[in-house]
């Protein structure tokens, strides 16, 4: 079999994998479509998420459904005002060999050893042990004592923020916000969904769900998100979209000079591309377009783009910036 023969049999393996994903999700989780159409681009495209919405959401029961259907280890950690860096990495601690007395150091290692890590209300431990995360999140990897130990793949953090409470709360650094492919607003359940919430969560029965995916298979998908191919116009209007979202560029809109201080990096086209390669095949398409970048550009642009006051004094909020955009910079 040669290689594009397979790829195309992983493409239509993976169609049925993203049904039965969402069949087993769907006993748990009601409604929350967008999130998880997104939640899955972003494990195919080893990006991490970053997801806002009021207490009482269900985002930590949506994660732990997702490491359950993907077979996946799960560690929850709960970011507090007293957290240490040590706790989520783990520490080195004196180990007595009983048969010889002899002492040593040896690593524990911390709950950012897991397939899926929630961070759970990322923003209320200071910025020190916040970056405890960067290079677990960039390079898949902790250094602990000289020594460098490699987290078990795929890899990949989910963070919840309420965007009500802000006392008490330490703003994410910009290095830790653009290290997340998505930020994601989960929003209040239609009243249809909401209805059928109740019903499911105040009676005895549990639903249980099948994992219907293994390692092997998740890695094969995201090895397939790498060779998609892009055509030369969808890559330039992504390059082109992201650069008209830096106010300091020659190109950029009058009314992002006007409103922003500053625009996104490169890493948000790069995520653009990667993204709409995985939204295409988990579609069933063998390649991107343009469609896919404007689909993905709120969640992977709206952290990255910082408005200023004169957006603050007009009652602009980023989305209402990046929708202007979308408008303004057409195929």
């Amino acid at each position: 079999m040669t290689e594009s023969q397979h790829d195309l049999a992983t493409l239509e393996k993976l169609a049925e994998a993203k049904q039965a994903f969402l069949n087993e999700v769907g006993k748990v989780i009601i409604g929350q479509q967008k999130i998880l159409d997104h939640m899955l681009i972003a494990l195919l495209a080893k990006g991490h998420s970053l997801l806002v919405g009021v207490p009482g959401l269900a985002k930590t029961l949506l994660i732990q459904t997702l490491s359950d259907v993907l077979d996946l280890s799960f560690k929850r950690i709960q970011f507090t005002p007293d957290l240490m860096p040590s706790d989520i990495t783990g520490t080195e601690l004196i180990d007595i060999d009983q048969n010889t007395g002899q002492r040593s150091f040896r690593f524990f290692q911390g709950p950012i050893f897991a397939n899926i890590v929630l961070a759970d209300e990322i923003n209320r431990t200071p910025p020190k042990t916040q970056a405890a995360l960067l290079e677990a999140m960039q390079e898949h990897k902790v250094t602990m004592g000289g020594k460098t130990y490699n987290l078990d793949e795929p890899f990949f953090v989910l963070a919840t923020q309420n965007p009500i409470e802000q006392e008490g709360t330490y703003p994410l650094p910009e290095a830790q916000l653009d290290r997340f492919m998505f930020n994601l607003n989960i929003d209040y359940p239609s009243t249809k969904d909401e209805i059928s919430i109740v019903r499911a969560t105040t009676t005895s029965e549990t639903p249980k769900v099948q994992a219907i995916m293994t390692k092997e298979e998740i890695s094969s998908y995201q090895n397939l998100v790498r060779r998609v191919p892009v055509a030369d116009n969808v890559v330039e209007y992504t390059v082109k979209l992201v650069g008209a979202t830096r106010p300091n560029s020659k190109s950029s809109p009058s009314f992002i000079q006007q409103s922003v201080d500053w625009g996104a990096g490169p890493r948000a086209s790069q995520y653009l591309v990667l993204g709409a390669k995985a939204k295409a095949i988990l579609d069933g398409r063998s390649t991107p377009d343009i469609n896919d970048i404007r689909d993905l550009a709120l969640p992977i642009l709206r952290h990255r783009v910082l408005p200023n006051f004169n957006a603050e004094a007009e009652g602009l909020k980023v989305d209402d910036i990046l929708n202007q955009l979308l408008e303004e910079i057409t195929e």
